[in-house]
């Protein structure tokens, strides 16, 4: 029996022992036996390991081993769930909070092909100024073939101390042969709420007035980190005292973030209501609804908003969207979304020195809905967020491309001077199209 083999037949049963004795404080006398059953299993397979394995294994590579057990158990629970070990928890917890060291882009894996794809290059981060696009598929890292890696091996040779290099092997869509940029690493600060252009005086600052005559505000939102939804309050404030009609509120590329964080941008836009609800096998289901303090960018029929989103808009930013919607607080603009309805929460592990991200809940929209799509969801059924009738932007390759080169020359200090005409960008001309036609009632 091959290793690989050996790994994935003991790390599935030790995933579902360690599940099972997260989800029940004091399971009964028979479960807990399963338990010690499973666990007997686990140091047997370790112990002849560490007996008759070809080579000796260090005790780096006896927890790596162990590691791998877990990690392979848990991806086949679910894409989300997975163990962290000390050095990813750490840079989940930076990157929570708004800042970590690396290259600065984001990654996901392809449920079909199982490739790393860049889900959306952080603004102002090495990778963005190199040119790195959303869509591009990671090959290798510094000479390593990606898909011989697992995805924190791959994430843990991209990111390192600052001012040190890493070369990523990208292959472009439309690009007969794969692009090498060598990157210098730097300490990411996440810039996640951008406007529509850097201003000329301050080019670390943004212009959000994308059209001065009918007095609408662009607000894109790349991530819902910590500091999210204050910075999101602190732009809309300075907009309505500026007079400020219509918002367009860009969620395009936005892979989710933490869920307090979209509560809370959403609850900037309500008066009242549902704003999103979890549900779990243990835990009662909780509500999180609209404050009626605090609201701002009122009243809403004087105040429209258009909210824009693509495929790969998920989780969090779903939830906002969502919510959204469902109260008739603004129009949905571009393409269906990515439908991620499900909640991770972490569990600390080791004396916190490591982690498990766990699945452990859905969420639902305030219609009642569930967006997630699994993976015998069909395009028919009843997932992700949809745009409003009337407001579905189907794109070409060739105009997702055009739209994103023209977002990302005005997201770096270096692109300040271009110029994005929104007749460039489908989704947003639709979007301009109708607040301008709404605040001009």
């Amino acid at each position: 029996m091959s290793r690989a083999t050996l790994v994935w037949l003991i790390g599935v049963p030790l995933c579902v022992a360690l599940g099972l004795a997260i989800s029940y404080s004091a399971p009964p006398l028979r479960d807990r036996d399963q338990h010690y059953e499973l666990v007997r299993l686990v140091v047997d397979v370790l112990s002849e390991v560490d007996q008759n394995y070809v080579r000796e294994l260090t005790p780096a590579a006896r927890r790596k081993l162990v590691e791998d057990m877990l990690n392979g158990g848990l991806e086949q629970l679910d894409p989300h769930s997975g163990f962290m070990n000390a050095q990813e928890y750490k840079q989940f917890e930076r990157k929570s909070r708004g800042k970590f060291g690396g290259v600065g882009i984001q990654v996901s894996v392809d449920r079909v092909t199982g490739s790393m794809v860049i889900t959306s290059p952080i603004a102002g981060s090495p990778a963005q100024a190199a040119g790195i696009l959303p869509g591009d598929e990671i090959v290798k890292v510094d000479g390593h073939p990606v898909d011989a890696l697992r995805n924190s091996e791959a994430i843990e040779l991209i990111q390192g101390e600052p001012g040190t290099t890493v070369t990523l092997t990208i292959q472009r869509s439309g690009e007969p042969k794969p692009l090498e940029f060598k990157l210098v690493r730097a300490i990411i600060e996440v810039e996640t709420v951008l406007g529509f252009r850097r201003r000329h005086d301050n080019p670390k600052q943004w212009d959000f007035l994308i059209d001065p005559e009918h007095k609408i505000a662009y607000v894109r939102i790349i991530e819902f980190d910590e500091p999210t939804a204050a910075r999101v309050r602190e732009i809309v404030e300075r907009l309505d005292l500026e007079g400020t009609r219509g918002l367009v509120l860009d969620l395009r590329g936005n892979p989710g973030g933490l869920l307090t964080s979209a509560v809370e941008v959403a609850d900037l836009f309500l008066t009242q209501g549902r704003i999103v609800s979890t549900r779990g096998r243990q835990q009662p289901e909780r509500s999180y609804d609209a404050r009626a303090s605090g609201t701002l960018f009122e009243p809403p029929d004087r105040h429209p908003i258009a909210v824009l989103i693509d495929r790969a808009s998920a989780s969090a930013s779903e939830i906002v969207a969502a919510a959204l919607q469902d109260h008739n607080r603004a129009v949905i603009v571009g393409e269906r979304s990515y439908g991620k309805g499900s909640v991770q929460n972490i569990f600390s592990m080791e004396d916190h020195t490591t982690a498990l991200k766990l699945t452990t809940q859905s969420y639902w929209r305030p219609s009642g809905k569930n967006i997630h799509r699994f993976p015998d969801s069909r395009d028919a059924d009843d997932w992700g967020v949809r745009p409003t009738p009337g407001f579905e932007v189907t794109l070409s390759d060739d105009e997702r491309l055009s739209a994103r080169n023209a977002r990302r020359k005005q997201d770096i200090v270096a692109g300040m001077s271009e110029v994005v005409d929104s007749a460039n960008d489908p989704v947003l001309r639709k979007a301009m199209g109708y607040l301008r036609t709404a605040v001009d009632r």
